[in-house]
Order: C-alpha cells, then sequence, then structure tokens
C-alpha cells in the first residue's frame, strides 16, 4: 500500500520552512508540485522563492497533503482557518518517512526530559552491536536526509508531542515514554492534552509491537489512551538503580534522571538481545550531550555545571537530589503548570540564584522553602555565586539549570549556554 511511489505527481503545501519544512522540501520536490508558505518570509529562503505562495493564493489549490512543521500552532498562525477546513490533509514529517520506508525498524523516544540523551545513548549501544542505525528526529537529524539505507537499517527517532499529534500515519516498532510531567501546556492546554499526545505514538502502533511507559506515572494512568493500547506494553519500575550503579563508572549519568531512563535503554537492547558487557562499556564511555548535565569545571572543592537545556523542574530535580551544598542560577520563561516540588530533605541544600524577566513566578515558588536571591542578568548572578563561594571551604556545586525556556534573554538553550560557559571561563581560572 505504502512505499516511495506515495509521494510522486501530488501536490503539496509545506507550511513552515524550518529544518523539518526544508527537509521536506529536497525530499519531494523533483516529482511533486510543491508550494511553500511560511509565517516569517526572510532572505535566507530567496533561493527557494518562486516555491514560496502567498496566502491570498492558498485556496486556489486543491492540496493532496499539507505538510505542517511542528513549530506551528494549528490555533495561533497565519492560516489557522484554512488548516482547520483542510485538518484531514495536514501530515507531517514523519508520515512523509514512515510512508516511505514503512519496513524498517524505528525505536521512536519521546517524554519531557531525558529523550536526546537516551536516545545518543542507545545509538551507540547500536552501533557498539556492529547495526546499520541512524539517529534522526528532533535530536536534530532530518529522518529524510539519511542516504543509502537498507532493509536492514535501523532508526532511533526522538519525537516531540508536536510531531506526534500532527502526525496520521507514522507508525514506530519500538515506542518508548521516558517519563511526564507538565510541558508546553501553553500549546497542549492542559496535562490530559499532553498526555494524550504522547500517548498516541502508542495507540497508533500496531498489535504486537513494543511499547514502554513508567509503572507508576500518575499522569499516563489515568489517560483513557493507556486503557486502548494494542501493542506489548512494557511498565517499567525503577527497581534496578543498585544494579546500574553498581555497573556504571561513569558519573554524569548517576542522577537521577539519568538514572531512570537507563532503565529504559537497558530493556530496549535486552529485547534486541545484545549483551551487557557492551551496554555498559558503552554507558562508561558516553561523554553526554552540550549543555545537559554537562560537568564544565571541576577543581578543588567545586564543580560547575551547564544544564542551560532544562527548561522544566522536573528536568532539574535530579540534579537537585544528586549533589550537595548546590549554588542554583535559575529562571527564564517558566513553563504553563510548573511546580517547584521536591522533598522538603533537599531544601537546607540548596540556595537559589533567580534571573530572567520573571522573577516573581520563582520567588513565589522558593517562598518558605529555599533561600534565594534575584538579580538583572546572568553575569551579575555568577559574579555573586563566586563572591558567596570564595568563603566556603566546603565542596560545592554551581548548578546552572535555569528550569525555564531562554527566550525573555536568549535565543535559544544553546546561546545561553554557551554564554554561560563564557562568563565561567572569564571568572573561573582553572
Amino acid at each position: 500500500m505504502f512505499g516511495k511511489e506515495t509521494f510522486i505527481n501530488k501536490t503539496i503545501l509545506i507550511y513552515g520552512f524550518g529544518l523539518s519544512g526544508k527537509s521536506c522540501f529536497n525530499f519531494l520536490k523533483n516529482k511533486n508540485e510543491i508550494k511553500v508558505f511560511d509565517d516569517n518570509f526572510s532572505l535566507r529562503n530567496y533561493k527557494n522563492k518562486k516555491f514560496f505562495i502567498n496566502r491570498s493564493k492558498i485556496v486556489k489549490f486543491n492540496f493532496d497533503y499539507i505538510i505542517l512543521s511542528p513549530g506551528i500552532d494549528i490555533n495561533n498562525c497565519k492560516l489557522n482557518n484554512f488548516l482547520k477546513k483542510n485538518k484531514k490533509k495536514i501530515i507531517t514529517e514523519l508520515d512523509i518517512f514512515y510512508l516511505s520506508f514503512p519496513k524498517n525498524k524505528k525505536v521512536t523516544i519521546t517524554g519531557t526530559n531525558g529523550k536526546s540523551t537516551t536516545c545518543q545513548i542507545l545509538y551507540k549501544v547500536f552501533r557498539s552491536n556492529k547495526s546499520d542505525v541512524r539517529l534522526v528526529g528532533n535530536i536534530g537529524n532530518s529522518p529524510l536526509s539519511e542516504k543509502k539505507i537498507q532493509k536492514k537499517t535501523i532508526f532511533i527517532i526522538e519525537a516531540s508531542s508536536y510531531q506526534i499529534s500532527y502526525s496520521k500515519y507514522f507508525k514506530t516498532d519500538h515506542a518508548v515514554i521516558l517519563n511526564l510531567s507538565p510541558d508546553h501546556l501553553e500549546r497542549h492546554g492542559n496535562i490530559d492534552k499532553y498526555a494524550k499526545a504522547k500517548l498516541k505514538l502508542i495507540y497508533d502502533q500496531d498489535k504486537n509491537k513494543q511499547s514502554y511507559i513508567e509503572k507508576n506515572n500518575p499522569i499516563i494512568n489515568k489517560n483513557i489512551l493507556i486503557k486502548k493500547i494494542k501493542s506489548n506494553l512494557n511498565k517499567l519500575n525503577y527497581n534496578k538503580s543498585s544494579f546500574f550503579i553498581s555497573k556504571i563508572k561513569n558519573t554524569y549519568l548517576l542522577d537521577q534522571n539519568n538514572l531512570n531512563n537507563i532503565h529504559f535503554i537497558y530493556f530496549i537492547c535486552k529485547k534486541f538481545k545484545f549483551v551487557d558487557k557492551k551496554i555498559f562499556l558503552t554507558l562508561n564511555k558516553f561523554k553526554g550531550l552540550k549543555f545537559r548535565k554537562q560537568l564544565i569545571y571541576n577543581k578543588k572543592n567545586l564543580q560547575i555545571i551547564n544544564d542551560s537545556k532544562s527548561t522544566s523542574f522536573s528536568s532539574t530535580n535530579g540534579l537537585l537530589k544528586t549533589y550537595k551544598n548546590i549554588h542554583w542560577i535559575v529562571g527564564g520563561m517558566y513553563k504553563k503548570g510548573d511546580k517547584f516540588k521536591i522533598n522538603k530533605s533537599y531544601y537546607k541544600n540548596i540556595t537559589a540564584y533567580i534571573i530572567g524577566n520573571n522573577k516573581k513566578y520563582f520567588e513565589k515558588q522558593f517562598k518558605n522553602k529555599i533561600k534565594y536571591k534575584c538579580f538583572t542578568n546572568l553575569k551579575n548572578a555568577i559574579l555573586k555565586v563566586k563572591k558567596q563561594i570564595e568563603v566556603d571551604e566546603s565542596y560545592k556545586t554551581i548548578l546552572f539549570s535555569p528550569a525555564a525556556a531562554s527566550f525573555d534573554q536568549f535565543k535559544n538553550f544553546e546561546e545561553r549556554g554557551e554564554y554561560f560557559n563564557k562568563l565561567i571561563k572569564r571568572f573561573f581560572k582553572r
């Protein structure tokens, strides 16, 4: 039914010309009539200008498909009325990939925190077992740009809730929801709809495929979709932590979030019959991804961690439970529905330094829980931390884990992370 011939001689609208839109465009342009629309046309798109279409002319075409980039909010965009009238035609990059390569094995990972790190580790384990494996999806590599795909090629795919919710045809052999806590509620509306978007990855699976969730996640367990799963549902307990701690010498992986996600990695690897020796060899060699719990300074009685990727309290909590004497730099654009919840036994361990334009929100979260101070910018916060620790002889950790999006002061988490590294290099001599 499906295959590469699915997208031949079709009239297709691509809405959104970012990484996802461009990969779809390059994959489809030679054998289809392609039109492109973007809310923000820029000079960078000038070489493809002839494919761009004005909003007023879109209604004149009878499109077979409308490919929607994940960053487009159907309820808040320039084509919202057109999209709602043509909702049945909306597909995604993941749909094109699946319809073009339906028989290739796919391991798709989603969740609120730890997706990229989990995908990267799993990819390396597959590589160590001599598999023809590709790492694609939300991690930055388009599956449609992959070359020399064979029948035995396996795909490790990082998928966001936006990609999953818009997809109509995409199916995966192994579907993984690492964890679930409030996130992206400004787009999904409420936690139940967010959970539904994630669970759709499993709900859309065929019988006899494999799916993986946290056994005791209340958000997942109360969602109605969980009762309609056709695949083999594996519910994971976090009961192997002591086993992993005894085997893993890589301190980067020994915080609570990573330990939880290693359960998923190990369980999937066992489904593929990989031996422990290669699994743990890969885990112990893993150096981590930039700006994700990244140790950038470790000297005498001080370590500094750059976790700029953190955009919610749930992604930071594992680190707050792992280290002692923490000077925590936090702040930015908070997520709707996000709350600072951590056992009170950790309160005395933490001093927060709040930055960004939403100080009142963070003050409210921390009041009567942990000590905190407010600063106009990241530089001032670091200077204050430096002054504080100079009189403290005990071992301490400077943790830059903002637990919020970067857009109030930075373009993205990468720019925020690079700036933090630059300041640390300037103020802390190695």
